[in-house]
């Protein structure tokens, strides 16, 4: 496999993401991530196509906590594999119990979104002893089912596209109009077509029949947390055009997700960190201080 270093000097552009770069060593690969703070300990997961950048505008409002954000390999500062069919549902899994185990995370507060959902929350599943709470934003755990025609569009788009534009897919996703410094944010990882199969790859591990790999450990994800006795705040938001609804699926799953309020975050795309960061980070200090508890 041919492994791709990142040329952070892409990154240098970027204002509003002054967070010192902190790497953990995978099979001869560097994971890139944050970690800000101290207190208890959260673990935010991003998803397609973005990176830890997603989460800068949580990390001034959670100031009281040690707040830890990594890039999946193939995204933000990590290591890039060349080809796409090299990425795998395993190889992510593999990166991610090695994270929490070089950190030797514990207590966590897991926080997901999109495929950080799909990894995290298979993650958790299998150290469910790391885990204190979890906040589920808008994502699914698959289990190999038919897929959508929508979303067969988007394997196809994401499979055939010349070159994945990273940055339009953000903004597509999005409710409102972003500004030409963060496209170009989450441009910065993928400076040539070289560099883009995590990207291209993430739609198609979606797991299209049962018999696919990634369905075991998402339905053990969904196993564990239908018996999940620890605190769990879902929170999507109204205007998803890929995920929108979906909170109903996890308030039925998830028996302790019914302890806390029901929010849903308004005027919102499927990147509802960005567009609404300071507000779901204030949501998750009162969720941790138990604030959030129904009455």
């Amino acid at each position: 496999m041919e492994i791709l270093k990142p040329d952070l000097t892409y990154f240098q552009t970027i204002k509003d993401f002054p967070y010192e770069e902190k790497f953990v060593d995978f099979e001869e690969m560097q994971m890139h991530y944050i970690d800000e703070g101290e207190g208890e300990t959260i673990l935010a997961l991003h998803g397609e196509p973005t990176w830890s950048y997603l989460y800068r505008k949580f990390i001034p409002i959670l100031k009281d906590y040690r707040f830890i954000a990594p890039d999946f390999i193939g995204f933000g500062k990590s290591d890039k594999i060349v080809g796409w069919k090299n990425y795998s549902f395993d190889l992510h899994f593999r990166s991610l119990e090695n994270f929490i185990q070089k950190l030797d995370l514990n207590d966590i507060t897991l926080v997901v979104q999109d495929w950080g959902g799909l990894l995290g929350l298979s993650l958790l599943a299998e150290y469910p002893e790391r885990f204190k709470r979890v906040v589920v934003l808008n994502t699914f755990l698959p289990t190999g089912k038919k897929i959508s025609f929508p979303f067969k569009l988007w394997q196809i788009f994401a499979k055939y596209h010349p070159s994945l534009p990273v940055g339009g897919i953000v903004q597509y996703a999005s409710h409102t109009k972003l500004s030409k410094e963060v496209i170009e944010a989450y441009n910065a990882p993928f400076p040539n077509k070289k560099h883009k199969g995590g990207a291209v790859a993430f739609p198609l591990l979606v797991p299209a029949n049962p018999k696919d790999p990634a369905v075991k450990p998402m339905q053990k994800a969904r196993d564990v947390l239908s018996k999940w006795d620890k605190p769990a705040l879902v929170m999507f938001s109204d205007k998803d055009k890929v995920l929108g609804g979906l909170e109903k699926f996890f308030y039925r799953l998830i028996p302790t997700s019914n302890d806390q309020q029901k929010i849903i975050v308004k005027d919102a795309g499927h990147f509802l960190q960005e567009e609404k960061g300071e507000e779901i980070a204030a949501y998750i200090d009162q969720f941790i201080k138990d604030e959030l508890r129904v009455k």
